[in-house]
Formats: structure tokens, sequence, C-alpha cells
């Protein structure tokens, strides 16, 4: 996994109103490789073996995505959430406001 020196990440979902718009999102925010291939199994991929995520991330307008694309934000949840319980060690602290 590559070093990050990111402690704390805000990531602002206002205008988020796509799938594809979130995965981009997420590959900027959390610095993913230019290959990552902007899906969700290149997102577990990607957090698990490829980048080290930082110790927070802040979801700002958090009801924003629930309320465009829930599917997608119940998806990222439970994605950081089986993060979480896979490797307490690299445990991150996850903020929905």
């Amino acid at each position: 996994m590559c070093d990050s020196e990111k402690r704390e990440v805000i990531i602002d979902l206002k205008n988020v109103s796509t799938k594809e718009e979130l995965q981009i999102l997420l590959k900027q925010n959390l610095d993913f490789p230019d290959y990552y291939g902007e899906n969700w199994d290149a997102f577990w991929d990607t957090i698990t073996g490829l980048v080290e995520l930082p110790e927070k991330i802040i979801f700002e307008n958090w009801s924003d995505l629930e309320n465009s694309i829930p599917s997608e934000a119940n998806l990222l949840k439970e994605m950081l959430h089986d993060f979480n319980k896979k490797y307490p060690v690299l445990k991150v602290e996850i903020e929905y406001k």
C-alpha cells in the first residue's frame, strides 16, 4: 500500500447525481491511481490493496447522495463498514453529515 499523509479527507457529495460522478469523486479525493476502474469491485480492490485510506473521511451532504442515488450511497456505506470490520487495524473513522 502507498503511504498516505492525509489524516482527514472531506468529500462533498452535494452535486453528485450519478454513480459515475460518485466514482470519479472518490477517485480524486482518495488519491486512487489513474487506472482505477470506477466501479465497486475496483473500489474494494483499491482500498484493500493499492492505497491507504485516511484516518477519517467526512462525507458532507450525505443526505443529497441518499436522495439522488440511494443504492450507490448504501453500497459505499456498506463497503466502508465491511472494510472496517475486515481490517480493524486500518479502521477508518467515517462521518456522514
